[in-house]
């Protein structure tokens, strides 16, 4: 899982927790990532969700879905809830930031809970 922003080329990734180095800290990942964007015009973002279910060691089909929430970046943080990128994470659809929504709607919207809808459904199809 990470936070994938188009005008850094993706990053920070897979590096999302410890973008600004060890140890890690939201707050110095947020101000790196505002700083990296200072001269970009592009704010989008994308956070990607990868969930693996294997049902025993020598599976050879694993169920894998992935969910996707796309977003931009703003550069002033807003809301108290959530962690890490969230006050910075800029829903347009929802007109605001993921730590302004509360959790029920964070959990519905996220790209956790969008892979984990999609596994669920896979699981149910599998049994039928």
């Amino acid at each position: 899982s990470g936070l994938c922003v188009h005008a850094l080329g993706g990053a920070p990734g897979v590096f999302s927790a410890r973008y600004a180095g060890e140890p890690k800290s939201d707050e110095r990942n947020n101000e790196k990532l505002v700083a990296d964007l200072a001269d970009k015009s592009d704010r989008r973002a994308h956070y990607v969700c990868v969930l693996v279910f294997v049902r025993h060691a020598d599976d050879p089909q694993p169920v894998i879905v992935e969910g996707e929430w796309h977003g931009e970046i703003v550069d002033v943080p807003r809301g108290l809830g959530g962690f890490g990128y969230d006050p910075y994470f800029f829903l347009p659809d929802a007109g605001a930031t993921a730590a302004e929504l509360d959790a029920a709607e964070k959990n519905r919207r996220s790209h956790r809970g969008r892979a984990l809808a999609q596994l669920v459904e896979r699981l149910k199809t599998r049994r039928s």
